[in-house]
């Protein structure tokens, strides 16, 4: 009886060495899930965006920023994407508990006035309570970009007659006109703030007559430079 004669061996086929676990024990993490599980990377909750913007409000009251400060940084906390994208913002301010700080000096002067002149004032201090702007044949301009606004909040009384009342407001906040007009003007340009957003409030109460009476944020206040200035950003 014939015996078959023994095979040779047949040598296994071999995995592509990209395929095989021990010649890549590590596998490479795309970019975006490194970004996500860096602790910066975190996705941030409408909870935490809401701290803070509380922590801003704080901080105005405390005289560490100014009126034009708190609402850029309100609107960049809302549209915060990631916890470092929030940390980024209040780098700069104590944690909370810290002392306080003493507040700005008080707004003293609250009535601006114009008659058959003008009247242009940049008020730096404290707006605690509310503020008047007359104009009679005469034009008065109010900036309140520089002011510390611990509440949140400007209460403003404007009369134009024959004249024109500009108050000039940080891009961002929100506005509230009310009062009527007799053969004059009364126009509100700003941006709108974010749908939801908490952000600083201005109320005016405007009466004109003959005259104009405008509200207007520094977008619209200076339009050729915010668009150089951003331009410049942009190069950097």
């Amino acid at each position: 009886m014939s015996q078959s004669s023994p095979q040779p061996e047949r040598p296994c086929p071999s995995r592509p060495l990209d395929r095989r676990p021990d010649v890549h024990p590590e596998r490479h993490v795309p970019d975006s899930l490194d970004a996500a599980i860096a602790p910066d990377g975190v996705r941030a909750s409408d909870a935490e965006r809401e701290a803070a913007v509380e922590r801003l409000r704080i901080a105005s009251v405390e005289g560490r920023l100014t009126f034009e400060e708190l609402t850029e940084r309100t609107e960049a906390a809302y549209a915060a994407v990631t916890r470092g994208d929030l940390e980024h913002i209040t780098a700069d301010l104590p944690g909370m508990g810290a002392p306080g700080a003493t507040p700005a000096p008080l707004q003293v002067k609250r009535r601006f006035s114009a008659v058959m002149g003008d009247c242009k004032e940049r008020i730096v201090g404290r707006i605690d309570g509310p503020l008047e702007a007359v104009s009679v044949m005469g034009d008065v301009e109010l900036d309140l970009r520089g002011a510390q606004v611990p509440t949140g909040e400007v209460l403003i009384s404007a009369t134009a007659v024959m004249g024109d009342v500009k108050i000039i407001v940080p891009d961002g906040v929100s506005v509230e006109l009310s009062g009527h007009n007799f053969l004059g003007d009364r126009k509100v340009a700003v941006r709108d703030p974010h749908p939801g957003a908490r952000v600083p409030v201005v109320r005016v109460t405007a009466h004109a007559v003959m005259g104009d009476i405008k509200i207007v944020d520094d977008e619209h206040h200076t339009p050729l430079r915010r668009a150089l200035s951003t331009w410049w950003k942009d190069r950097r």
